[in-house]
């Protein structure tokens, strides 16, 4: 990421390094674009283009300025299924460099309980880089 200044690019190479690497089903950004999210570089499946602010699980993360772990899908009041293979995810916030949450990094898995608090911690670290 050194030396790179275009964000969709450092947003995409992330999204390919983490899919490729823990092999999870949806790995991507969406970014902030007034109102709604937007969605940006990711790999996997077909996804959600648009996302209200508050709404899922990705708008949630944006509005709370605060990583979310959905340990079940299903049980997330307000879920948006953008497949019905998503079992569980995780959204964490991107901060830009006023303060304000720019994107989010949404992750998520075909199976129930995928993520806890060590994966929030590394995320969250991890898009510090973009």
């Amino acid at each position: 990421m050194e030396g790179e200044t275009d964000v969709i690019a450092k947003m995409a190479n992330m999204a390919s390094v983490l899919h490729e690497t823990f092999g999870f089903w949806w790995t991507g950004f969406y970014r902030v674009a007034g109102e709604e999210l937007i969605l940006g570089p990711f790999q996997g499946p077909v996804a959600c283009m648009h996302i209200p602010y508050a709404k899922g699980v990705c708008g949630t993360a944006w509005a709370r300025k605060e990583s979310v772990v959905v340990p079940d899908v299903e049980q997330f009041p307000g879920h948006i299924a953008c497949s019905s293979a998503s079992r569980s995810e995780i959204v964490v916030p991107v901060f830009g460099p006023d303060g304000v949450v720019a994107a989010v990094l949404d992750i998520d898995s075909d199976r129930l309980a995928t993520f806890d608090e060590e994966d929030r911690t590394w995320l969250e670290r991890i898009v510090r880089y973009l």
